[in-house]
């Protein structure tokens, strides 16, 4: 919480005890569901504000390119980050209202199928509420990553991963700290279902 002041200690001793106190079974689900749509040949978008905007980009540069063990052969997951089309969210923002900044872009590329993951640590900002809505009206898998007591994102995703704590450094801290594992997860899971050996050393960049 911002004005609060902890020692370094005290601050990561926080910190080791938020992450003893997420659910491994919810961050395992997450990892299941990007391996689906892998597997469909289904799009992942990511979408988040400020801090969680930053997060939404780095997991999708992530999975676009650290989950390949070959650069050459291997099939890609297709991902993309809805934060960074600047343009786009500025004419949306400026015309219609910031609302509408993801879900427009959603009515643009988005199928039945695909999934939506939204990351907002508050669950109460409205451009996220609109995209996931729209995202479930319209046959999409849709993921939360929230914190604090997980607002009204976490009541309206299919799947959620909760960080319940009022303090919006950790919550992006530890979602981001999933992000990582789910990484490894998943270029492990995607390896296995790719036969060529690696040759490219894809992870090397990390």
């Amino acid at each position: 919480m911002l004005g609060q002041t902890l020692s370094a200690a005290d601050y990561l001793a926080r910190v080791r005890d938020e992450i003893a106190r997420l659910d491994a079974r919810s961050v395992e689900n997450v990892s299941e569901v990007i391996e689906r749509a892998y597997d469909a040949n289904r799009f992942v978008f990511i979408i988040g504000n400020g801090g969680s905007g930053a997060n939404a980009s780095h997991l999708c540069e992530d999975l676009a390119k650290c989950t390949l063990c070959d650069f050459e052969s291997q099939k890609r997951l297709k991902v993309l980050s809805l934060t960074d089309n600047t343009a786009g969210i500025m004419a949306w923002a400026n015309d219609e209202g910031y609302e509408r900044i993801f879900l427009e872009q959603l009515k643009n590329l988005a199928s039945p199928g695909d999934v939506l993951i939204a990351i907002s640590g508050s669950g109460n900002s409205p451009n996220i509420l609109r995209a996931v809505e729209w995202a479930n009206e319209h046959g999409m898998e849709t993921v939360g990553f929230t914190g604090f007591s997980g607002g009204k994102l976490q009541a309206i995703n299919t799947h959620n991963l909760h960080v319940g704590i009022d303090d919006m450094g950790i919550v992006e801290s530890l979602h981001q700290v999933v992000f990582h594992w789910l990484i490894d997860d998943l270029h492990r899971r995607f390896a296995a279902k790719h036969r060529p050996a690696a040759r490219n050393g894809a992870r090397a960049g990390l």
